[in-house]
């Protein structure tokens, strides 16, 4: 291996985080990104690098050592690579980033439940645990920053966290109608400002919307619809050659044929 190596699917948010940290610290070369096919079964050279575990994405180093979980992965990087500091350097400033890191399992859990959710009437529920997320984003941001954009003055390592994250919720934008709610303007003006930065141009919404189909029909991972022979995840053929999916999750299945797969 003549340099790191990170296992990843370019669509996921939590390997994005890698690319956009590599993108502000300036070593996009530093790191070779090898694609794994999740619409197959792991391959056992992989398996065999990761214990068993399927989560991506998997950080390799020159020496074969092996780094699992985006966070940890993150601060590796950032800790070990030539470049600016991406994390706070203050220890009270970074202790305040990583609080606001906490949010974000609960955050991403709820918003994939969401998507994935098939009744109508829980749809409601989703809502307000979407809205407290952003309400509680909101009162943080107005708590440490509240005239500024971003956690401090510079997109940093939250940010990095963050938006990934906010791109992917672009899903529940296109499949529920939802939107930020109006007493979140602190919290909306973050969100914009991390999807408009230039070190996070690594997806698109159209990408996103596509790709992310079968989960707003319940299936997660790859796995298959009743009825379907090929993944919305797949790379052949690839997302730009394919329709746009229709946008009621609710309603009838799209075909195969309907989203372009076949």
């Amino acid at each position: 291996m003549t340099k790191p190596t990170v296992f990843h699917i370019p669509v996921c948010p939590f390997c994005q985080r890698l690319e956009i940290l590599l993108d502000l610290k300036g070593q996009r070369d530093a790191i070779e990104f090898n694609v794994i096919d999740i619409t197959k079964p792991r391959p056992d050279w992989l398996l065999a690098k990761t214990g068993g575990s399927t989560a991506l994405p998997i950080f390799e180093d020159e020496q074969g050592r092996v780094l699992k979980e985006s966070m940890v992965i993150l601060r590796y990087l950032d800790e070990s690579l030539f470049g600016p500091p991406v994390a706070r350097a203050d220890p009270y400033e970074r202790a305040i980033e990583r609080l606001l890191i906490t949010r974000e399992g609960q955050f991403t859990g709820d918003g994939y439940r969401m998507v994935m959710n098939q009744s109508h009437d829980e749809r409601s529920g989703f809502i307000e645990k979407m809205d407290g997320h952003w309400r509680w984003f909101n009162a943080f941001l107005m708590q440490y920053n509240p005239d500024g954009t971003f956690l401090f003055q510079d997109f940093g390592l939250a940010e990095v966290v963050y938006t990934p994250l906010f791109m992917r919720l672009w899903f529940l934008d296109y499949y529920e109608g939802y939107a930020i709610p109006d007493n979140a303007r602190r919290a909306r003006r973050w969100h914009d400002a991390c999807l408009a930065h230039p070190s996070a141009q690594q997806t698109s919404h159209e990408e996103i919307v596509k790709l992310y189909y079968d989960y707003a029909k319940g299936a997660g991972n790859g796995a298959l619809l009743p009825g379907r022979t090929v993944s919305s995840f797949t790379f052949n053929p690839d997302w730009p050659n394919r329709p746009m999916p229709p946008a009621d999750k609710y309603g009838n299945a799209a075909t195969d044929t309907e989203l372009g797969l076949i």
